[in-house]
Protein backbone atom coordinates (compact mmCIF):
# COMPACT_ATOMS: atom_id res chain seq x y z
CA UNK A 1 0.00 0.00 0.00
CA UNK A 2 1.15 3.68 -1.18
CA UNK A 3 2.11 5.59 2.01
CA UNK A 4 -0.75 7.86 2.77
CA UNK A 5 -3.65 5.93 0.76
CA UNK A 6 -5.24 4.58 3.95
CA UNK A 7 -8.10 7.02 4.57
CA UNK A 8 -9.86 5.85 0.62
CA UNK A 9 -10.43 3.02 -0.90
CA UNK A 10 -8.03 0.97 -2.44
CA UNK A 11 -8.76 0.61 -6.07
CA UNK A 12 -7.77 -2.03 -9.03
CA UNK A 13 -8.51 -1.28 -12.91
CA UNK A 14 -10.67 -3.96 -13.38
CA UNK A 15 -13.06 -2.63 -10.71
CA UNK A 16 -12.58 0.75 -11.90
CA UNK A 17 -13.62 0.01 -15.51
CA UNK A 18 -17.26 -2.70 -14.64
CA UNK A 19 -18.35 0.56 -12.16
CA UNK A 20 -17.97 3.64 -14.92
CA UNK A 21 -19.77 1.08 -17.20
CA UNK A 22 -22.17 0.52 -14.68
CA UNK A 23 -22.85 4.03 -14.28
CA UNK A 24 -22.64 5.21 -17.66
CA UNK A 25 -23.57 1.90 -19.69
CA UNK A 26 -24.38 3.77 -22.95
CA UNK A 27 -22.46 6.44 -23.29
CA UNK A 28 -19.38 5.93 -26.11
CA UNK A 29 -16.21 4.74 -24.69
CA UNK A 30 -14.03 3.90 -27.43
CA UNK A 31 -14.49 5.00 -31.21
CA UNK A 32 -12.05 3.64 -33.88
CA UNK A 33 -12.85 4.21 -37.60
CA UNK A 34 -16.25 2.86 -38.06
CA UNK A 35 -16.64 0.65 -34.67
CA UNK A 36 -18.04 2.79 -31.87
CA UNK A 37 -18.43 0.51 -28.31
CA UNK A 38 -20.29 1.84 -25.71
CA UNK A 39 -18.47 1.58 -21.95
CA UNK A 40 -21.49 -1.74 -21.88
CA UNK A 41 -19.79 -3.36 -25.24
CA UNK A 42 -16.50 -2.64 -24.40
CA UNK A 43 -17.19 -3.88 -20.34
CA UNK A 44 -18.50 -7.30 -22.10
CA UNK A 45 -15.42 -7.49 -24.09
CA UNK A 46 -13.18 -7.67 -22.05
CA UNK A 47 -14.92 -9.79 -19.59
CA UNK A 48 -15.33 -12.51 -22.59
CA UNK A 49 -11.50 -11.88 -23.34
CA UNK A 50 -11.49 -12.41 -19.42
CA UNK A 51 -13.01 -15.48 -19.51
CA UNK A 52 -11.18 -16.86 -22.63
CA UNK A 53 -7.20 -15.99 -20.50
CA UNK A 54 -8.68 -17.81 -17.65
CA UNK A 55 -9.81 -20.70 -18.97
CA UNK A 56 -6.95 -21.64 -20.63
CA UNK A 57 -5.04 -21.29 -16.86
CA UNK A 58 -3.37 -17.29 -16.96
CA UNK A 59 -4.38 -15.43 -14.04
CA UNK A 60 -2.47 -14.52 -10.50
CA UNK A 61 -0.25 -16.97 -8.65
CA UNK A 62 1.52 -15.43 -6.17
CA UNK A 63 0.19 -12.10 -4.20
CA UNK A 64 2.34 -9.27 -3.73
CA UNK A 65 2.97 -9.88 -0.54
CA UNK A 66 4.90 -12.87 -0.92
CA UNK A 67 7.06 -10.87 -3.60
CA UNK A 68 10.07 -8.56 -3.87
CA UNK A 69 9.47 -5.13 -5.36
CA UNK A 70 10.90 -6.94 -8.57
CA UNK A 71 9.06 -9.60 -8.99
CA UNK A 72 5.36 -10.34 -10.56
CA UNK A 73 3.39 -13.58 -9.32
CA UNK A 74 0.55 -12.97 -12.29
CA UNK A 75 1.05 -14.04 -15.93
CA UNK A 76 1.92 -11.64 -18.60
CA UNK A 77 0.35 -10.94 -21.65
CA UNK A 78 1.92 -9.06 -24.78
CA UNK A 79 -0.07 -6.94 -26.94
CA UNK A 80 1.68 -6.49 -30.18
CA UNK A 81 -0.85 -4.24 -31.96
CA UNK A 82 -1.59 -1.25 -33.53
CA UNK A 83 -4.30 0.96 -32.13
CA UNK A 84 -7.88 -0.40 -31.76
CA UNK A 85 -10.65 -1.28 -29.35
CA UNK A 86 -8.23 -4.58 -29.32
CA UNK A 87 -6.00 -2.80 -27.50
CA UNK A 88 -7.85 -1.21 -24.86
CA UNK A 89 -9.79 -4.40 -24.89
CA UNK A 90 -6.70 -6.59 -24.25
CA UNK A 91 -5.63 -4.23 -21.06
CA UNK A 92 -8.94 -5.25 -19.63
CA UNK A 93 -9.18 -8.23 -20.23
CA UNK A 94 -6.10 -8.77 -18.70
CA UNK A 95 -6.77 -6.78 -15.49
CA UNK A 96 -10.25 -9.05 -15.18
CA UNK A 97 -8.78 -11.98 -15.62
CA UNK A 98 -5.73 -11.08 -13.25
CA UNK A 99 -3.67 -11.35 -15.40
CA UNK A 100 -1.27 -8.57 -16.84
CA UNK A 101 -0.69 -7.08 -20.10
CA UNK A 102 2.50 -5.11 -21.52
CA UNK A 103 3.13 -3.38 -24.27
CA UNK A 104 5.44 -4.30 -27.59
CA UNK A 105 6.63 -1.64 -29.91
CA UNK A 106 5.06 -3.23 -33.27
CA UNK A 107 8.49 -1.99 -35.14
CA UNK A 108 10.51 -4.22 -33.37
CA UNK A 109 12.47 -6.59 -35.39
CA UNK A 110 12.24 -10.35 -34.47
CA UNK A 111 15.96 -10.19 -32.27
CA UNK A 112 14.18 -7.27 -29.98
CA UNK A 113 10.74 -9.30 -29.99
CA UNK A 114 12.63 -12.48 -29.03
CA UNK A 115 14.02 -10.15 -26.21
CA UNK A 116 11.16 -8.61 -24.92
CA UNK A 117 9.02 -11.68 -24.85
CA UNK A 118 11.63 -12.95 -22.80
CA UNK A 119 12.41 -10.76 -20.55
CA UNK A 120 8.51 -10.80 -19.65
CA UNK A 121 7.81 -14.31 -19.42
CA UNK A 122 5.45 -13.97 -22.11
CA UNK A 123 2.64 -16.90 -21.60
CA UNK A 124 0.55 -15.21 -23.97
CA UNK A 125 0.16 -12.50 -27.20
CA UNK A 126 -2.28 -10.55 -28.77
CA UNK A 127 -1.39 -9.72 -32.21
CA UNK A 128 -2.40 -8.30 -35.37
CA UNK A 129 -2.54 -10.30 -38.27
CA UNK A 130 -0.23 -8.04 -39.97
CA UNK A 131 2.36 -9.68 -37.70
CA UNK A 132 1.42 -12.81 -38.49
CA UNK A 133 4.82 -13.48 -40.44
CA UNK A 134 6.92 -12.41 -37.49
CA UNK A 135 5.26 -14.06 -34.78
CA UNK A 136 4.80 -17.25 -36.98
CA UNK A 137 9.09 -17.43 -37.27
CA UNK A 138 9.74 -16.05 -33.87
CA UNK A 139 7.82 -19.19 -32.37
CA UNK A 140 9.69 -21.67 -35.49
CA UNK A 141 13.15 -20.56 -34.09
CA UNK A 142 12.20 -20.33 -30.20
CA UNK A 143 13.78 -23.00 -27.68
CA UNK A 144 11.26 -25.84 -27.00
CA UNK A 145 10.62 -24.32 -23.40
CA UNK A 146 10.14 -21.00 -24.47
CA UNK A 147 7.68 -21.71 -26.96
CA UNK A 148 6.40 -24.24 -24.53
CA UNK A 149 5.86 -21.05 -22.29
CA UNK A 150 3.88 -19.24 -24.41
CA UNK A 151 0.71 -21.22 -24.61
CA UNK A 152 -2.19 -18.66 -25.67
CA UNK A 153 -2.05 -16.90 -29.17
CA UNK A 154 -4.98 -14.94 -30.31
CA UNK A 155 -5.10 -12.74 -34.26
CA UNK A 156 -6.88 -10.29 -34.59
CA UNK A 157 -7.46 -10.12 -38.35
CA UNK A 158 -6.92 -7.16 -40.37
CA UNK A 159 -6.99 -6.32 -43.78
CA UNK A 160 -3.39 -8.26 -44.82
CA UNK A 161 -5.16 -11.33 -45.84
CA UNK A 162 -2.23 -13.76 -42.93
CA UNK A 163 -3.82 -16.81 -42.49
CA UNK A 164 -3.91 -17.62 -38.65
CA UNK A 165 -0.97 -18.60 -37.24
CA UNK A 166 -0.18 -22.58 -35.86
CA UNK A 167 -1.74 -22.87 -32.88
CA UNK A 168 -3.53 -19.30 -32.43
CA UNK A 169 -7.17 -18.31 -32.60
CA UNK A 170 -9.00 -15.45 -34.39
CA UNK A 171 -9.40 -13.18 -31.80
CA UNK A 172 -13.41 -12.73 -32.26
CA UNK A 173 -13.98 -16.14 -32.13
CA UNK A 174 -12.65 -16.63 -29.17
CA UNK A 175 -15.09 -13.95 -27.37
CA UNK A 176 -17.76 -14.79 -29.12
CA UNK A 177 -17.27 -18.65 -27.36
CA UNK A 178 -16.36 -17.08 -24.11
CA UNK A 179 -18.60 -16.58 -21.13
CA UNK A 180 -19.71 -12.57 -21.41
CA UNK A 181 -19.71 -12.57 -17.25
CA UNK A 182 -15.99 -13.15 -17.34
CA UNK A 183 -14.29 -15.53 -14.95
CA UNK A 184 -15.73 -14.42 -11.49
CA UNK A 185 -12.01 -13.30 -9.86
CA UNK A 186 -11.88 -10.51 -7.15
CA UNK A 187 -9.04 -8.28 -8.61
CA UNK A 188 -6.56 -6.74 -6.18
CA UNK A 189 -5.01 -3.45 -6.03
CA UNK A 190 -1.44 -5.12 -6.12
CA UNK A 191 -2.50 -6.34 -9.36
CA UNK A 192 0.27 -5.29 -11.77
CA UNK A 193 -0.06 -2.77 -14.48
CA UNK A 194 3.33 -3.14 -16.71
CA UNK A 195 4.60 -0.60 -18.94
CA UNK A 196 8.24 -1.26 -21.09
CA UNK A 197 10.08 1.65 -21.46
CA UNK A 198 11.03 2.98 -24.73
CA UNK A 199 14.36 1.62 -25.35
CA UNK A 200 15.65 4.70 -26.72
CA UNK A 201 19.02 4.19 -24.95
CA UNK A 202 19.56 0.54 -24.23
CA UNK A 203 17.00 -2.58 -23.86
CA UNK A 204 13.30 -1.72 -22.42
CA UNK A 205 12.93 -2.37 -19.57
CA UNK A 206 9.40 -3.63 -17.96
CA UNK A 207 8.02 -0.55 -14.79
CA UNK A 208 5.57 -2.51 -12.55
CA UNK A 209 3.22 -0.85 -10.86
CA UNK A 210 0.68 -1.49 -8.37
CA UNK A 211 -3.19 -1.28 -10.32
CA UNK A 212 -3.91 1.43 -6.76
CA UNK A 213 -0.97 3.19 -7.35
CA UNK A 214 -1.23 3.83 -11.87
CA UNK A 215 -4.47 4.70 -11.47
CA UNK A 216 -4.36 7.29 -8.64
CA UNK A 217 -1.25 8.71 -10.51
CA UNK A 218 -1.63 8.83 -14.07
CA UNK A 219 -5.27 7.20 -14.98
CA UNK A 220 -8.09 9.12 -13.69
CA UNK A 221 -7.18 8.70 -10.11
CA UNK A 222 -7.29 12.45 -9.48
CA UNK A 223 -8.96 15.55 -10.75
CA UNK A 224 -7.52 17.35 -13.56
CA UNK A 225 -6.60 20.50 -12.54
CA UNK A 226 -6.76 20.22 -8.94
CA UNK A 227 -4.65 16.71 -8.09
CA UNK A 228 -7.39 15.95 -5.52
CA UNK A 229 -7.75 11.82 -5.43
CA UNK A 230 -10.89 9.55 -5.44
CA UNK A 231 -12.02 8.54 -2.47
CA UNK A 232 -14.66 5.49 -2.91
CA UNK A 233 -15.79 3.64 -6.56
CA UNK A 234 -19.24 5.25 -5.59
CA UNK A 235 -17.56 9.00 -6.47
CA UNK A 236 -16.23 7.40 -9.50
CA UNK A 237 -19.46 6.58 -10.52
CA UNK A 238 -20.87 9.69 -9.63
CA UNK A 239 -18.01 11.59 -11.41
CA UNK A 240 -18.39 9.56 -14.73
CA UNK A 241 -22.39 10.17 -14.29
CA UNK A 242 -21.88 14.26 -13.82
CA UNK A 243 -19.30 13.93 -17.37
CA UNK A 244 -20.82 15.68 -19.74
CA UNK A 245 -18.77 13.71 -22.28
CA UNK A 246 -15.78 14.92 -22.86
CA UNK A 247 -14.21 13.59 -26.20
CA UNK A 248 -10.54 13.05 -26.36
CA UNK A 249 -8.51 12.21 -29.76
CA UNK A 250 -4.92 10.69 -29.12
CA UNK A 251 -2.74 10.63 -31.63
CA UNK A 252 0.53 8.57 -30.08
CA UNK A 253 0.08 5.01 -30.67
CA UNK A 254 -1.48 2.78 -26.93
CA UNK A 255 1.81 0.81 -27.27
CA UNK A 256 2.95 3.99 -25.73
CA UNK A 257 2.73 4.61 -22.15
CA UNK A 258 1.60 7.98 -21.96
CA UNK A 259 -1.29 7.49 -24.81
CA UNK A 260 -2.16 4.79 -22.26
CA UNK A 261 -2.21 7.26 -19.60
CA UNK A 262 -4.14 9.88 -21.64
CA UNK A 263 -6.36 7.28 -22.84
CA UNK A 264 -7.47 5.74 -19.51
CA UNK A 265 -7.77 8.67 -17.54
CA UNK A 266 -10.72 9.46 -20.02
CA UNK A 267 -12.32 6.14 -19.94
CA UNK A 268 -11.99 6.31 -16.25
CA UNK A 269 -14.11 9.25 -15.90
CA UNK A 270 -16.69 8.38 -18.51
CA UNK A 271 -15.47 10.45 -21.44
CA UNK A 272 -14.32 8.70 -24.58
CA UNK A 273 -11.52 8.02 -26.25
CA UNK A 274 -11.14 8.37 -30.22
CA UNK A 275 -8.40 7.12 -32.16
CA UNK A 276 -6.99 7.94 -35.65
CA UNK A 277 -7.02 4.68 -38.05
CA UNK A 278 -3.66 5.23 -39.38
CA UNK A 279 -0.64 3.40 -38.46
CA UNK A 280 1.30 6.51 -38.94
CA UNK A 281 -0.07 10.08 -38.45
CA UNK A 282 -2.51 11.69 -41.07
CA UNK A 283 -2.45 15.41 -40.03
CA UNK A 284 -5.88 15.58 -42.32
CA UNK A 285 -7.54 12.09 -40.78
CA UNK A 286 -6.75 14.19 -37.31
CA UNK A 287 -8.38 17.25 -37.98
CA UNK A 288 -11.34 15.64 -40.04
CA UNK A 289 -11.94 13.69 -37.07
CA UNK A 290 -11.80 16.96 -34.81
CA UNK A 291 -14.53 18.24 -37.00
CA UNK A 292 -16.83 15.03 -37.29
CA UNK A 293 -16.18 13.85 -33.90
CA UNK A 294 -16.46 17.10 -31.63
CA UNK A 295 -12.93 16.60 -29.96
CA UNK A 296 -12.12 18.52 -27.69
CA UNK A 297 -8.81 18.14 -26.80
CA UNK A 298 -6.19 16.09 -29.17
CA UNK A 299 -2.87 14.72 -27.50
CA UNK A 300 0.49 14.43 -29.18
CA UNK A 301 4.09 14.01 -28.30
CA UNK A 302 6.51 16.84 -28.95
CA UNK A 303 7.01 18.86 -31.93
CA UNK A 304 7.08 15.46 -34.15
CA UNK A 305 3.77 15.20 -34.22
CA UNK A 306 2.84 18.83 -33.50
CA UNK A 307 4.38 20.28 -36.23
CA UNK A 308 2.39 18.33 -39.02
CA UNK A 309 -0.70 18.96 -37.21
CA UNK A 310 0.02 22.86 -37.80
CA UNK A 311 0.85 22.67 -41.15
CA UNK A 312 -2.10 20.52 -42.00
CA UNK A 313 -4.16 22.83 -40.14
CA UNK A 314 -2.70 26.24 -41.74
CA UNK A 315 -3.35 24.80 -45.54
CA UNK A 316 -6.74 23.45 -44.69
CA UNK A 317 -10.37 24.10 -44.02
CA UNK A 318 -11.44 22.74 -40.62
CA UNK A 319 -13.78 23.18 -38.42
CA UNK A 320 -12.20 23.12 -34.79
CA UNK A 321 -14.73 25.02 -32.68
CA UNK A 322 -14.74 22.22 -30.21
CA UNK A 323 -11.51 22.06 -29.21
CA UNK A 324 -9.76 23.59 -26.49
CA UNK A 325 -6.98 21.95 -25.25
CA UNK A 326 -3.78 20.43 -26.96
CA UNK A 327 -2.23 18.12 -24.61
CA UNK A 328 1.41 16.95 -24.98
CA UNK A 329 3.91 14.86 -23.10
CA UNK A 330 6.80 12.40 -23.42
CA UNK A 331 8.71 14.96 -25.41
CA UNK A 332 8.70 18.72 -25.00
CA UNK A 333 7.35 21.46 -27.40
CA UNK A 334 8.94 24.37 -28.79
CA UNK A 335 7.76 27.34 -27.60
CA UNK A 336 8.27 28.42 -31.35
CA UNK A 337 5.63 25.88 -32.57
CA UNK A 338 3.37 26.61 -29.55
CA UNK A 339 3.27 30.33 -30.15
CA UNK A 340 2.37 29.62 -33.95
CA UNK A 341 -0.46 27.26 -33.26
CA UNK A 342 -1.81 29.82 -31.17
CA UNK A 343 -1.53 32.06 -34.05
CA UNK A 344 -4.21 29.61 -35.59
CA UNK A 345 -6.21 28.74 -32.19
CA UNK A 346 -5.82 31.83 -30.55
CA UNK A 347 -8.30 30.28 -27.66
CA UNK A 348 -6.61 27.21 -27.28
CA UNK A 349 -5.03 26.01 -23.83
CA UNK A 350 -1.87 24.06 -24.70
CA UNK A 351 -0.96 21.76 -21.58
CA UNK A 352 2.75 20.06 -21.16
CA UNK A 353 2.98 17.37 -19.10
CA UNK A 354 5.72 15.75 -17.12
CA UNK A 355 6.37 12.63 -16.21
CA UNK A 356 7.82 9.07 -17.43
CA UNK A 357 7.49 5.28 -16.82
CA UNK A 358 8.79 5.35 -13.69
CA UNK A 359 7.13 8.40 -12.58
CA UNK A 360 3.92 8.69 -13.68
CA UNK A 361 2.30 12.48 -14.01
CA UNK A 362 4.87 14.83 -12.12
CA UNK A 363 4.18 18.08 -12.92
CA UNK A 364 2.55 20.27 -15.66
CA UNK A 365 2.39 23.90 -17.47
CA UNK A 366 -0.19 25.68 -19.46
CA UNK A 367 0.55 27.92 -22.18
CA UNK A 368 -1.97 30.27 -23.71
CA UNK A 369 -2.00 33.74 -26.05
CA UNK A 370 0.41 35.99 -25.10
CA UNK A 371 1.56 33.49 -22.16
CA UNK A 372 3.51 30.33 -23.78
CA UNK A 373 5.89 28.73 -20.97
CA UNK A 374 8.95 26.36 -21.82
CA UNK A 375 10.08 23.51 -19.99
CA UNK A 376 9.18 25.29 -16.27
CA UNK A 377 6.91 22.74 -14.61
CA UNK A 378 4.42 23.81 -11.96
CA UNK A 379 4.96 20.53 -9.73
CA UNK A 380 2.37 17.95 -8.41
CA UNK A 381 1.38 16.41 -5.38
CA UNK A 382 5.03 14.14 -4.57
CA UNK A 383 7.25 15.91 -7.44
CA UNK A 384 10.10 17.14 -6.33
CA UNK A 385 14.11 17.36 -6.67
CA UNK A 386 17.21 15.26 -5.02
CA UNK A 387 20.80 16.12 -4.07
CA UNK A 388 23.39 14.55 -6.65
CA UNK A 389 24.51 12.11 -3.79
CA UNK A 390 20.38 10.85 -3.61
CA UNK A 391 20.27 11.40 0.21
CA UNK A 392 18.45 14.86 0.52
CA UNK A 393 14.96 16.66 -0.36
CA UNK A 394 16.50 19.75 -2.14
CA UNK A 395 14.17 22.82 -1.59
CA UNK A 396 13.08 25.61 -3.61
CA UNK A 397 15.57 28.06 -4.20
CA UNK A 398 18.99 25.40 -3.61
CA UNK A 399 22.00 25.98 -4.98
CA UNK A 400 23.37 24.12 -8.19
CA UNK A 401 21.54 21.24 -9.89
CA UNK A 402 19.50 18.29 -8.78
CA UNK A 403 17.36 15.07 -9.95
CA UNK A 404 13.72 15.11 -10.90
CA UNK A 405 12.44 12.93 -8.19
CA UNK A 406 8.49 11.41 -7.02
CA UNK A 407 7.42 10.13 -4.14
CA UNK A 408 4.14 8.77 -3.09
CA UNK A 409 2.24 6.71 -5.65
CA UNK A 410 5.73 5.24 -7.91
CA UNK A 411 6.44 1.74 -9.36
CA UNK A 412 7.34 -0.63 -7.36
CA UNK A 413 10.35 -1.59 -9.71
CA UNK A 414 11.89 -3.20 -12.66
CA UNK A 415 10.35 -6.71 -13.87
CA UNK A 416 13.20 -9.34 -13.02
CA UNK A 417 16.25 -6.60 -12.10
CA UNK A 418 16.95 -6.27 -8.34
CA UNK A 419 19.90 -3.58 -8.97
CA UNK A 420 17.89 -1.39 -11.50
CA UNK A 421 15.37 -1.44 -8.94
CA UNK A 422 17.60 -0.51 -6.07
CA UNK A 423 19.11 1.94 -8.01
CA UNK A 424 15.92 4.57 -9.54
CA UNK A 425 14.30 4.00 -6.64
CA UNK A 426 15.75 5.09 -3.41
CA UNK A 427 14.78 6.09 -0.13
CA UNK A 428 15.73 9.34 0.85
CA UNK A 429 15.01 10.91 4.36
CA UNK A 430 12.71 7.77 4.79
CA UNK A 431 10.87 8.11 2.14
CA UNK A 432 10.90 5.67 -1.32
CA UNK A 433 11.20 8.36 -4.69
CA UNK A 434 11.31 7.73 -8.41
CA UNK A 435 14.68 8.54 -9.53
CA UNK A 436 14.66 8.19 -13.34
CA UNK A 437 17.64 10.14 -14.08
CA UNK A 438 16.35 13.57 -15.17
CA UNK A 439 18.21 16.91 -14.26
CA UNK A 440 16.22 19.71 -13.00
CA UNK A 441 16.43 23.00 -10.69
CA UNK A 442 13.69 23.85 -8.10
CA UNK A 443 13.31 27.84 -8.14
CA UNK A 444 12.60 30.04 -5.63
CA UNK A 445 9.26 30.62 -7.17
CA UNK A 446 8.07 26.45 -7.16
CA UNK A 447 8.27 26.05 -10.57
CA UNK A 448 10.71 23.13 -11.70
CA UNK A 449 12.71 23.70 -14.42
CA UNK A 450 13.46 20.40 -16.37
CA UNK A 451 17.05 20.26 -17.57
CA UNK A 452 17.08 16.88 -20.13
CA UNK A 453 18.11 13.40 -18.97
CA UNK A 454 21.39 12.75 -17.85
CA UNK A 455 22.08 9.95 -20.04
CA UNK A 456 21.49 12.35 -22.97
CA UNK A 457 23.60 15.10 -21.20
CA UNK A 458 27.23 15.63 -23.23
CA UNK A 459 30.30 16.72 -21.35
CA UNK A 460 32.40 18.80 -23.13
CA UNK A 461 35.46 20.44 -21.95
CA UNK A 462 34.07 19.59 -18.60
CA UNK A 463 31.03 21.80 -19.41
CA UNK A 464 27.59 19.76 -19.32
CA UNK A 465 24.95 20.55 -21.95
CA UNK A 466 21.50 18.79 -21.96
CA UNK A 467 20.61 17.86 -25.55
CA UNK A 468 17.24 19.15 -25.02
CA UNK A 469 18.42 22.22 -24.66
CA UNK A 470 20.37 22.79 -27.95
CA UNK A 471 17.62 21.16 -29.62
CA UNK A 472 15.21 23.85 -28.95
CA UNK A 473 17.56 26.44 -29.79
CA UNK A 474 17.97 25.11 -33.00
CA UNK A 475 13.92 23.87 -33.89
CA UNK A 476 12.54 27.02 -33.07
CA UNK A 477 14.24 27.95 -36.58
CA UNK A 478 11.29 28.65 -39.45
CA UNK A 479 13.66 26.03 -41.98
CA UNK A 480 13.92 23.37 -39.06
CA UNK A 481 11.37 20.60 -39.55
CA UNK A 482 13.42 18.19 -36.79
CA UNK A 483 16.25 18.06 -35.04
CA UNK A 484 18.28 15.82 -32.68
CA UNK A 485 21.51 16.30 -30.81
CA UNK A 486 24.01 13.85 -30.03
CA UNK A 487 28.15 13.52 -28.95
CA UNK A 488 31.31 12.73 -30.65
CA UNK A 489 34.61 12.21 -29.41
CA UNK A 490 36.65 14.98 -29.01
CA UNK A 491 40.61 15.32 -28.61
CA UNK A 492 40.45 18.47 -27.34
CA UNK A 493 37.32 18.64 -25.53
CA UNK A 494 36.36 14.19 -24.76
CA UNK A 495 32.95 15.01 -26.73
CA UNK A 496 31.42 17.67 -28.48
CA UNK A 497 27.83 18.67 -30.04
CA UNK A 498 26.29 17.48 -33.04
CA UNK A 499 23.65 18.33 -34.65
CA UNK A 500 21.35 16.55 -37.00
CA UNK A 501 19.02 18.05 -38.74
CA UNK A 502 15.98 17.54 -41.01
CA UNK A 503 15.14 20.77 -42.60
CA UNK A 504 11.45 21.93 -44.40
CA UNK A 505 10.77 21.18 -47.69
CA UNK A 506 13.10 22.82 -50.34
CA UNK A 507 15.38 24.81 -47.76
CA UNK A 508 19.12 24.57 -48.79
CA UNK A 509 21.67 23.80 -45.82
CA UNK A 510 22.64 26.86 -44.20
CA UNK A 511 25.09 25.69 -41.38
CA UNK A 512 26.23 29.20 -40.12
CA UNK A 513 22.66 30.74 -40.27
CA UNK A 514 21.31 27.96 -38.24
CA UNK A 515 24.42 27.91 -35.32
CA UNK A 516 23.83 32.17 -35.62
CA UNK A 517 20.43 31.70 -34.52
CA UNK A 518 20.71 29.23 -31.72
CA UNK A 519 23.61 31.22 -30.44
CA UNK A 520 21.18 34.24 -29.90
CA UNK A 521 19.60 31.87 -27.33
CA UNK A 522 22.43 29.36 -26.31
CA UNK A 523 26.04 30.10 -25.01
CA UNK A 524 28.40 29.58 -28.38
CA UNK A 525 30.33 26.07 -25.69
CA UNK A 526 26.55 24.27 -26.44
CA UNK A 527 26.67 25.01 -30.31
CA UNK A 528 27.54 22.13 -32.70
CA UNK A 529 30.69 21.98 -33.56
CA UNK A 530 29.52 20.10 -36.45
CA UNK A 531 25.80 19.52 -38.52
CA UNK A 532 24.47 16.28 -40.32
CA UNK A 533 21.39 16.75 -42.58
CA UNK A 534 19.26 14.05 -42.86
CA UNK A 535 15.95 13.64 -44.87
CA UNK A 536 14.16 12.55 -42.16
CA UNK A 537 14.35 12.65 -38.33
CA UNK A 538 14.34 9.04 -36.94
CA UNK A 539 11.72 8.40 -34.28
CA UNK A 540 9.43 6.00 -33.15
CA UNK A 541 5.69 5.37 -33.88
CA UNK A 542 5.31 7.54 -30.30
CA UNK A 543 7.58 10.54 -31.24
CA UNK A 544 10.38 9.07 -28.96
CA UNK A 545 13.70 10.26 -30.94
CA UNK A 546 15.63 7.76 -31.35
CA UNK A 547 19.61 8.94 -29.92
CA UNK A 548 21.26 5.48 -30.76
CA UNK A 549 20.87 6.48 -34.96
CA UNK A 550 21.62 10.13 -34.11
CA UNK A 551 24.96 9.50 -32.21
CA UNK A 552 26.02 6.81 -34.72
CA UNK A 553 25.65 9.48 -37.27
CA UNK A 554 27.47 12.10 -35.51
CA UNK A 555 30.40 9.62 -35.00
CA UNK A 556 30.74 8.88 -38.65
CA UNK A 557 31.67 12.71 -38.56
CA UNK A 558 35.52 13.69 -38.73
CA UNK A 559 36.04 15.75 -35.28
Amino acid sequence: MTPGTSAREQFDLATVSEVVAAAVPDREAVIFGDRRLTFSQLAERSRRLASFLHDRGLGCHTERSELASHESGQDHVALYLYNGNEYVEGILGCAKARAVSFNVNYRYVAEELRYLLDNAGARGIIFHATFAPVVADLLETMPPDERARIGVLMQVADDSGEALVDGAVDYEEALAASDPAGPGLIPSPDDLYIVYTGGTTGMPKGVLWRSDDIFMNAMGGKEVGTWVEMESYDQIAERARNNAGFRLLTLPPLMHGAAQWAGFMMLNGGSTLIMPTAHNLDAAEVWSLVETEDVQSVVVVGDAMARPLLEELQRGDYDTSSMFVLGNGGAALSTALKEAFLDVLPDLLINDSLGSSETGAQASTLSTKGGVTAAEFQPGPGASVVSDDLTTVLQPGHDGIGWSAQSGAVPLGYLGDAAKTAATFPTIEGVRYSVPGDRAIWRADGVIELLGRDSQCINSGGEKIFVEEVEQAILSHPDVADVLVASRPSERWGSEVVAVVELADGVAPDQAALAAYANESIARYKLPKAWVFVDQIRRSPSGKADYRWAKGLAADTSA
